[in-house]
Order: C-alpha cells, then structure tokens, then sequence
C-alpha cells in the first residue's frame, strides 16, 4: 500500500496542452543544462495558473518546484 507524504501542495492535474504551462526538468539536469530557463524568471505556469519561484505542486504522483521559470522535477509524493 502506498502512503502520500505529509505535504501542503496544490494537486494540479495533468497539464491541459491548451493553457500556458512551463516546461518540465528532470531534477538530475546539470546547471549549465538549464535550457529555457531564465535566471529573471521568478513565476511558473501550470494549465493558466501562475506560481511563484519556490512553490510546489503536485501533477499526478509528480511532485514539482518552480525554479528560474521551469517546472523541476523533486520526486514522488508516494514513498
């Protein structure tokens, strides 16, 4: 049986190809690898929503962080 962590994160969804979203960056991705990030970006968007650097959420059993104006992959919210 799988148990979601403790976390106080928003469930998204899946994104919605029509509305603005920001990409998707696996957490293993090198600094100098940051292709489309932009360092003065400090929001993300997710199906329309925007969300400020730092803040996470959660797409499916995804979780994600908005850094630089890309989404970063962060783990699971299952263990």
């Amino acid at each position: 049986m799988k148990i979601m962590k403790n976390i106080d994160v928003a469930d998204v969804g899946a994104p919605d190809p029509e509305l603005k979203n920001s990409p998707v960056l696996d957490s293993e991705i090198e600094e100098g690898e940051f292709f489309g990030a932009d360092r003065e970006t400090q929001v993300c968007y997710f199906n329309g929503i925007r969300y400020p650097a730092g803040d996470y959420i959660c797409s499916g059993d995804e979780l994600l962080r908005c850094e630089n104006g890309v989404w970063v992959r962060a783990g699971s919210v299952y263990d």
